[in-house]
């Protein structure tokens, strides 16, 4: 069977273009580009995503501001609090500390029994037995046997006065005051010859530790032993070294000095005779 076109069907026919496989890749190329420009066009008319319409995440936080407000504290006093810090009973003195924050670390001056001083940095050790763990601005923190102990810088330290020299009679040791006639202590005596500590419990001052330095005279004169703990002084509770100082206006023509000690799990009451300026 043959299929026959009349005159006008043929000439509609030629008129067509005759397609090949370069005009059939052109019409593909011009159909994506026409796609490509409805989904252009159709993002712009309708800015909408996928999941919805497309916002801003707003900042917040849970809870009202009132309850935020009352649950904050500028002094970290909510935060979770350590156990009492345990002041170490080696013979080392703190002259210094160097924190590096840049990776966590830094160093300390720290003098041993022969009061040599020396700087040691964080995992370092400084005597057999006991490495430098961590560093504080006022103190720094000791591994003794996998125990954590800590060092505080000495800030008792009075100015000690000049006594002029006595033709004939020895010579006094360094630090040391004559003490007074009839067994009484001077005031500046026990600020040289009793080396006070604060101990921190809580992040607050619970207590001085003492040990002695200098001649040791007045340390003995109170029946102080090296490691105890004055939670007391003239009937006050210790909040620091400073109490030291503010006894020279309250003992300035003498008395007696009554102190509360922590030794071990006892308590004890100790006092000094101290004489006038």
């Amino acid at each position: 069977m043959r299929l026959e076109l009349d005159a006008r069907a043929r000439r509609l026919l030629r008129r067509l273009p005759r397609t090949n496989l370069y005009s059939a890749l052109e019409l593909v190329l011009l159909a994506a580009l026409a796609v490509q420009c409805a989904r252009l066009l159709w993002v712009i008319v309708t800015p909408v995503g996928p999941l919805g319409a497309w916002r801003p995440e707003q900042p917040g936080v849970a809870g009202s501001p009132i309850e935020i407000l009352r649950g904050f504290d500028p002094f970290f006093r909510s935060a979770p609090v350590a156990g009492p810090a345990v002041v170490t009973s080696l013979q080392l003195t703190l002259y210094g500390t160097r924190i590096d924050e840049a990776v966590g670390g830094g160093s300390a001056i720290i003098a041993g029994p022969d009061g040599v001083q020396i700087s040691v940095a964080v995992g370092d050790e400084i005597v057999p037995g006991v490495k430098l763990k961590a560093v504080a601005f006022d103190h720094v923190t000791v591994d003794r046997g996998g125990v954590a102990e800590d060092l505080f810088l000495d800030q008792s330290g009075a100015v000690q006065p000049v006594v002029p020299a006595v033709p004939g009679a020895p010579p006094a040791l360094p630090g040391a005051v004559p003490p007074a006639a009839g067994g009484a202590i001077k005031l500046a005596q026990v600020q040289a010859d009793i080396g006070f500590i604060p101990r921190v419990d809580g992040g607050r001052v619970s207590g001085l530790v003492v040990r002695s330095q200098g001649s040791g005279a007045a340390f003995r004169a109170a029946g102080l032993r090296d490691g105890d703990v004055v939670t007391a002084i003239a009937g006050r509770a210790v909040s620091g070294p400073g109490d030291i100082e503010r006894l020279a206006a309250q003992f300035g023509n003498g008395g007696t000095l009554a102190m509360t000690v922590e030794r071990g799990t006892e308590t004890i009451p100790l006092s000094l005779t101290i004489a006038g300026q």
